[in-house]
């Protein structure tokens, strides 16, 4: 396995390519939400406590899907977190509350997700608590989407169009954690989740083949399984995810109840169980043949 940092103008680098030795897997997984390298300067500028500004972090995904290179899949995750940049939007979804001044005419501020405070620079975590102290600059938001949002979806093209160009078709899977509990900003508030939720954007964006595997194999390992609710796939679903073009995307929502302990941000005991099935997983998607 090879480890690729990208190049930033930030210290630090806005993702990590976890690359197999050789290309073998028409897989290409992504982990977007469980970066956990926090700005100082976006930290100093919060309201919030660490821990309550890490609500909305998807912790250890990208450790619970780390099987895939072994595979011959690449695996992309990104360190930025979430409450930061979110990647999983369009690049300008924004709140023009959050802003000084007027925001420039493409700016998408009409998006469920921009009402619900969770647009591509949140106004809140996931319980719904705000997340700045006073109001922002446009240029700041520029800047995020120039240094993190861009660079990880150019990587995650070119891996898909690599995955494409090898094998002529390319499986995305797109890896996420939920709260066990419906937040308040959430289509389901207070609502006990089930431990997996598959998004295929209600058909859209992957052979149906694909979306059946997962659930049956998940169903056979006893877990509980929905579709498409309360999460049916998010802005990298649907923009990557044509068929019929040979780019199947599928998005993966594990209830953190299942793997970690979501106040302390650490891994509970059935972390390895639940890792040990996610690779078995990944293995029966790897034998999946979409091209016939």
């Amino acid at each position: 396995m090879n480890v690729i940092a990208a190049q930033s103008l930030r210290p630090e680098p806005p993702f990590e390519i976890l690359a197999p030795a050789t290309l073998a897997s028409a897989l290409v997984v992504a982990s977007p939400h469980s970066g956990d390298r926090y700005p100082p300067d976006f930290v100093a500028r919060s309201r919030l406590d660490f821990a309550t500004l890490r609500r909305s972090e998807d912790s250890f995904v990208d450790e619970l899907f780390a099987a895939a290179p072994a595979l011959g899949a690449p695996l992309i995750r990104a360190l930025f977190p979430r409450a930061y940049i979110d990647p999983n939007r369009e690049p300008f979804e924004l709140d023009p509350s959050m802003f000084d001044g007027k925001l420039p005419d493409y700016v998408n501020s009409r998006s469920p997700r921009v009402a619900a405070g969770l647009g591509t620079i949140a106004r809140v975590v996931a319980n719904g608590e705000a997340i700045y102290r006073g109001k922002l600059d446009f240029a700041d938001a520029k800047r995020r989407v120039l240094e993190c949002y861009q660079p990880y979806h150019d990587a995650l093209r070119s891996l898909i169009d690599a995955t494409s160009a090898r094998f002529g078709h390319a499986m995305l899977i797109d890896c996420h954690s939920m709260p066990s509990v419906g937040g308040p900003m959430e289509r389901d508030p207070g609502a006990q989740r089930v431990e997996f939720v598959l998004g295929d954007c209600h058909g859209a964006s992957c052979d149906r083949r694909l979306i059946d595997l997962a659930d049956r194999m998940l169903r056979s390992m006893g877990y509980a399984v929905a579709r498409n609710a309360p999460y049916s796939g998010g802005f990298t679903t649907q923009h990557y995810g044509k068929p019929q073009s040979g780019v199947h995307a599928l998005q993966i929502e594990i209830n953190r109840a299942i793997y970690m302990d979501e106040t302390r941000y650490t891994q509970s005991a059935d972390f390895a169980t639940l890792q040990r099935d996610l690779g078995e997983l990944l293995k029966a998607l790897n034998d999946l043949d979409l091209t016939s």
